[in-house]
């Protein structure tokens, strides 16, 4: 890393520790070449997660505003295209938003999800491009879990009689399971540790440990080929 970036990176989380003050969060976008934003529409931001009803129960604290819209407006500038300096600072983000965010957590382009404090990661998880995680009833993502491109994990369903009846139930990926891309995970599904959900699945059940599942609906096709190896051992690394 040039030691611009890192210079910026430093400056950027000696910051992020004061980013509830508006003026803060005008300095972080200025470190980030983005466009100006005057200090009365930034202290009078609102997100689209305020607008749900799970808002009530989960409520942003302006330092957890600010640190949600510096994570969705990273994704639209230069910067963010610059993978040596856009993963460091989504770590540092994630690391103060999300409910818990183990070391080395890796997230690329366009990662979305609405309440970040219901999201938990584990060690060295890995997050392709366009991955959208409906957290209204928590996500936990364990140890060395890879979601693939355009994944998409829902945890909420509507009532049919009523739009505004809902329904949370959380969803819980275990330790060194990959989801591939294209794949949704609907309500209340469990993905066992070093299981994996083939490109495309819809998984409507919970997913057996060690287990492959693919369709729509999702069905167990066959046991992981893991040669003897567990964990770490799987080498879970996506990005050199």
């Amino acid at each position: 890393m040039t030691s611009c970036f890192k210079a910026r990176l430093e400056r950027i989380a000696e910051r992020l520790d004061n980013i509830e003050d508006p003026e803060v969060l005008q300095d972080v976008l200025a470190t980030l070449d983005a466009p100006r934003l005057s200090l009365d529409l930034l202290c009078h931001l609102r997100l689209y997660a305020e607008t749900l009803p799970r808002a009530e129960d989960c409520p942003l604290t302006p330092a957890l505003r600010h640190l949600h819209f510096l994570w969705d407006a990273f994704d639209k500038l230069p910067l963010s295209l610059i993978v040596p300096f856009a993963i460091p600072l989504r770590r540092l983000i994630a690391h103060r938003l999300f409910g818990a965010c183990g070391s080395a957590f890796t997230a690329e382009e366009n990662l979305r999800f609405n309440f970040g404090p219901l999201l938990r990661v584990g060690a060295g998880v890995f997050v392709n491009r366009n991955v959208f995680l409906d957290t209204k009833g928590g996500i936990t993502l364990g140890d060395g879990v890879a979601l693939a491109e355009d994944v998409r994990v829902y945890t909420h369903s509507h009532g049919e009689a009523s739009h505004i009846e809902r329904l949370y139930a959380p969803v819980v990926v275990g330790d060194y399971a990959k989801v591939y891309s294209g794949a949704t995970i609907l309500p209340g599904v469990t993905v066992g540790a070093q299981a994996i959900v083939a490109a495309g699945a819809l998984v409507t059940h919970d997913v057996p440990e060690n287990m492959v599942v693919a369709g729509r609906p999702a069905t167990v096709l066959r046991e992981r080929r893991t040669e003897g190896r567990h964990g770490e051992e799987l080498e879970h690394i996506w990005l050199f």
